[in-house]
Parts: structure tokens; sequence; C-alpha cells
């Protein structure tokens, strides 16, 4: 089988290559028009971009930052910068005619697909975050042109109903597997499961987002009719898509290419989703949302329904499961619809029992939702950089008899991580300004919180490489730094407690390393020399175990007495961070009764993977699970 896309045969014995450019321009026409010079030189087939008319994918309320997830900030304050106006497409795909290359484009909207047929477009690429999209797949499907889908972020059963709904209306296509993380680690991404793609639908290709290009070798080895790869002028420059992106010449020789291979073919068995997946798939993922505001009892019908990003509600491939059912529950407009509304109960909060003091994390803009429905001991309010610009007397309104503990952001303005620890001076002072910001949010909160005499301030401080761990002989050197910036900070009348770290953390949805805080010995040893308590996350640290192949209780007798706080969530794997208690490998009743006994005191908060959806559902399950394990 095979298909035509301009004078290429999809299929046939020649791989396509698309050059990804996407975003990677960063906004600049000439860097655009320079990279597809590039693309020529080096032999692709095809230069891709991308086209998004912002108010047609996201939210009003996203798009004013109405409170969203710290991720979905990130992306549209990328895009409101980046995104090219709809004439220099025009003259860019002039451009590629005259070079001899093929101009494709990815829509993310059906507004973006009118004017992509005015550029008299070939075919279309369709983004991993729209697999679900049907909306959109039928505008597409109604233009006859051939499409290239990303199955990225999806299980299985998702890319059937897509594969089956596009049979149904006889279009061409290729099914590209992926890993949408950025950039994806090797573990993740399971080239065997080209083949189990390959029974769905027989034209199968790759879109890497992997480093290097042994892996993406590999997949034309295993028949990939379609290779694309995203590229850059420079790995480093700002935006997420850059560090999974190659650059003009890069090379890499015959043992490490092996090697790569070795990891990165996977089991064959059913397509997982990552958690730097989980991440995108939230952050650049379709929802069903209301169109208006929706009483309890409405009978849902087509024109109450729009499919909006993020991805944090009900997917919308349930959009038929929806029409028809009464809601439990009243909606306003632009709320998400989420899989509890295809059910006729809802989880709702309780008194809960423990014997510690607990809480939940929350934001300012939903603080108020929670004070009205549970009484905890404690807040933990995760800031992000946004959020740092915002006066609380417009959130918190009176004084609450609770106590609070914040989260600082992991990410600052401009695209830059939190990193006291950093060998770049610079960079290290510029974080150590950005968390004593942090720290003077924290004293004025003292004001709504007076229970709280010395808050606690949970940070990830740093210490990351993007490509692989550091060599041990120069770790101390970081903890140095990360002393030297704390001995800069004025911490009156707070305590920052760092938070243990697992050795794979994702930034920006793409996996990263972690070198410091990881390894139990050196927290202990790096505690004690800096008067230090910590945040304990569980679930960090049953991937630290799981990837060492360490005893995680035996870590966890030995940082309770150090520990302060605690984050709980379950863990599975190598990245299967933030479950749901008793989804993973964690053994709470055993780990309860270390708790007790090394830090009978310390504080908790359910870690959830996006816990708070759906008015908290996710936090309310996991404290069910607990009680009686603290």
């Amino acid at each position: 089988m095979s298909i035509k896309i301009e004078n290429f045969e999809i299929g046939a014995n020649r791989v396509f290559v698309i050059a990804e450019i996407g975003n990677n321009h960063n906004g600049s026409f000439e860097r655009a028009t320079q990279m597809v010079d590039l693309a020529v030189e080096m032999g692709a087939d095809c230069a891709k971009f991308q086209m998004r008319q912002l108010d047609e994918v996201y939210r009003q309320r996203t798009l004013r930052k109405d409170g969203e997830d710290l991720g979905t900030e990130y992306v549209l304050d990328l895009l409101r910068r980046f995104e090219l106006p709809v004439q220099q497409h025009q003259q860019l795909a002039d451009y590629c005619a005259g070079k001899g290359i093929l101009y494709l484009c990815t829509p993310w909207d059906q507004r973006s697909v009118d004017v992509l047929e005015g550029l008299k477009m070939p075919a279309y690429k369709v983004a991993s975050a729209d697999l679900t999209n049907l909306p959109l797949l039928d505008k597409l499907c109604s233009t006859g042109k051939p499409l290239i889908l990303s199955t990225g972020m999806s299980l299985r059963e998702e890319v059937q109903i897509t594969v089956d709904f596009l049979n149904k209306r006889k279009a061409a296509f290729v099914l590209l597997h992926c890993n949408s993380t950025y950039p994806a680690p090797l573990h993740d991404i399971h080239l065997r499961w080209m083949e189990k793609l390959r029974e769905i639908h027989p034209l199968v290709g790759y879109s890497g987002h992997e480093r290097g290009t042994a892996v993406t070798l590999a997949a034309v080895a295993l028949g990939a009719c379609i290779v694309e790869r995203h590229f850059t002028l420079d790995r480093t420059m700002e935006g997420p898509d850059h560090a999974a992106s190659l650059e003009h010449a890069e090379f890499k020789c015959l043992i490490e290419g092996m090697r790569e291979i070795e990891q990165a073919l996977g089991d064959g068995r059913e397509r997982r989703i990552s958690q730097g997946e989980m991440i995108n798939r939230e952050n650049l993922g379709k929802s069903l949302v209301a169109a208006t505001a929706l009483k309890k009892g409405t009978v849902i019908k087509p024109e109450h329904v729009l499919v909006r990003s993020p991805g944090q509600g009900l997917s919308p491939q349930h959009y038929e499961k929806l029409l028809g059912r009464p809601l439990q529950r009243n909606l306003n407009e632009e709320d998400f619809f989420y899989p509890s509304d295809l059910k006729d109960e809802r989880i709702e909060p309780r008194p809960y029992a423990f014997q510690r003091p607990w809480g939940v994390p929350v934001r300012y803009h939903d603080f108020q939702e929670y004070n009205l429905r549970i009484k905890p001991d404690l807040f933990e309010f995760h800031l992000s950089y946004s959020d740092m610009e915002l006066k609380p007397d417009d959130f918190l309104k009176e004084v609450h008899p609770c106590g609070f503990v914040v989260h600082a952001p992991e990410l600052f303005a401009n695209s830059r991580l939190m990193d006291l620890a950093s060998p770049d001076e610079a960079y290290r002072a510029q974080s150590v300004l950005e968390t004593q910001r942090v720290i003077n949010i924290t004293r004025d909160l003292k004001r709504f919180f007076p229970k709280t005499k010395r808050p606690m301030i949970v940070a990830n401080i740093g210490g990351f490489t993007m490509d692989e761990p550091l060599p041990a002989s120069v770790i101390q050197a970081y903890y140095e730094r990360f002393a030297k910036s704390l001995a800069e900070l004025d911490m009156e009348g707070v305590e920052l407690i760092p938070q243990t770290m697992a050795p794979f953390p994702w930034h920006f949805g793409g996996q990263r390393f972690q070198n410091i805080f990881v390894k139990i010995e050196e927290i202990v040893e790096w505690c004690n020399k800096l008067n230090l308590r910590m945040c304990f996350d569980i679930s960090h640290t049953r991937l630290t175990c799981n990837h060492f192949g360490s005893d995680f209780y035996a870590f966890a007798e030995k940082i309770a007495p150090l520990s302060a706080h605690l984050h709980l969530g379950d863990a599975q794997g190598l990245n299967g961070e933030g479950l749901q208690i008793g989804e993973g490998d964690i053994d709470f009743v055993r780990l309860g009764k270390i708790l007790r006994k090394g830090c009978p005191q310390a504080s908790f908060i359910p870690e959830i993977w996006q816990g708070h959806k759906n008015g908290g559902e996710g936090f309310w399950t996991a404290l069910e699970k607990l009680e009686g394990t603290l």
C-alpha cells in the first residue's frame, strides 16, 4: 500500500524525510528561510511549519492566564512570541517552491485549515495533540488531502478510534510512531510499537524527539515510510523543541548508536503514556468544555459543547457519549467536562482523620473553592512565575485558622529554571534573586495564616543537566554552590526545604538529568552540614530507588528524621510519577510505619498527577486511601 504526496510515493522503497522547523525559527522570518536553505542542503524532502489561531485553540480563560497550570502558561508565552503571521507563511511556501523543497504546515485548529487551503497545501500533518480531535480531523478529511498523523500521547484504543474514523471517510493517511517528550528518554521510545501500529494501519513512520540519530536509523530499519525530526540552528535556544532537535551537522559513533538502539526498541507490549507525555497531553491536548453556563440537570446537546485546549478535561473522543446525558453539577462557561460527567455519581470531600497535619496543594485562583469545601490543617500554595506578580489580597481576603506551605516555582520568566547550584555564576545569581522574591511573598502570606510562625518553602533547587548525568567528581562543587546561594538569601522567618528528586526530572515535557538531592548519602551529609530539613517526595524517591536498584524503605528510614513535610503519591518504573495511591509499587502501610516512627510531626499533602481536576477528585481519592496509614 502507498499514497501520493505531490511527486512522492509514500510507502514505496524511499523514506520521505520531513525537516520539522515548527516554531524553532523563534518568530524570525529570516531565520526560517535560513533553515529552509539548510533543509535543502541536508537533502530533506519537506520543510514543515506550524500554524495556530490562539483564540480558536485555547479557552479565553486560558488566554487570560486565569489561573492555568504552569505548563500551559509557559506554552502560551512562547506561542505568542514565536508564531509567524499568515502572510509570512505564504512567503515561506513560495520560498520553498523556489528552492525545490515541499512546504507543509501543521494546522492546530479549523481556521488554520481554511488559511492553509488558500496556500494549496498538498497534504496535512496532524500533531499528536490532535490525534483525538475528531472535529478537526473531519475538517481535514473534507479537503481530500493525504494526512500524516503523529500518535504520541495516545493509547492503542485511541489510535484505533481515529483510524476507524478516517477509514470511514476513505482518507489517505500515514501513522507516525512518536513519544511526545522533548527530549524523549530512550527507555520510553519503544520502537517495537511500530509493529503493533502496523496491525492497526499498514503505513507507519516515525516522528522522533530523542537525542542523536541512532534511534531514528533504527526506525528506518524497522520499516518507517516517513521520518520526521525537529531541527534547529542551536539546541540551546529558548523554547521546548530545541533541546529535542538536531543541528545541521550531528554525528554519533557506531557503538553509541548500537547502545541507543538496544535501549530504544522496547518490549512490543501495549503503548504506555510516559510521565512527560502526560504533562504534554495536558498542556497540548484538547478537551470538551461548556460552550455556555449550564445548570445541573441540563441534558447535554451539541450546542452546549466546544473543543478547546488544554487537555485537562474529557477527551473529544467521548463527545458522542456525553451527548444526551443529564448534568450532575453546575458548569460555568468554558468549564471542563470530566470523565465523571459520564457517570451518575461524583467523588466529594469529607472530614479526614490523620495522626499528622494534612493539607492539599492549591493556587491562588482556586484557594477559595477548596477553603469552602474542606478544613485541612494547611494549604500548600504552588506558585508559578506569573503568580508572583499577583496580589495575594485579591484572592485570600481574610485571616484563616489553618497553616500554609509554599512551593517555589521551578520555572521563572524567559524559560529559566531555578538553579541555585549552577556553575554559571550569572544564572545562579539570578536564581538567588528569584528565590528571594519567593521568600518575600511567603513572608507576606503570613498575614493571612498567622498560625504558621515559620512557613516552609518547598524548592527544587537545581543541579540538573540536559544530556547526561554529571561525573561524581564535580557533585560536591554543586552542593557547595547551593550552600553559597543559601548564605546569600535573607531567610528570616521562613524555612527553605529542598525536595528529594528523581534522577530524570521533567522540564517542559522533556527528560533531563538531576544530579543533587537524589542519593540518600549525599542528602544526609549536606542536610547535616547546612542544617536543613527536607520535603520527602515519596514518588520521586521511589523512582530514584527503582533506577539505582536500591531499597526504597531503607531510604525512607534514613530520610524520615530529616523530613519536615511530605509529598505523597505512588510511583512505578523509572518515570511513573505522581500515580494515584495504590496504582504503583509503594506499600503505603509499610511506609506509614516508617514515617510514624521517623517523622511523626511532618505534615503532608497528596501530590497526585492532575489531582486538582474535577474539583480535586484525585486528592479526595488519595486521602480516602491514605486514611489509616499515616
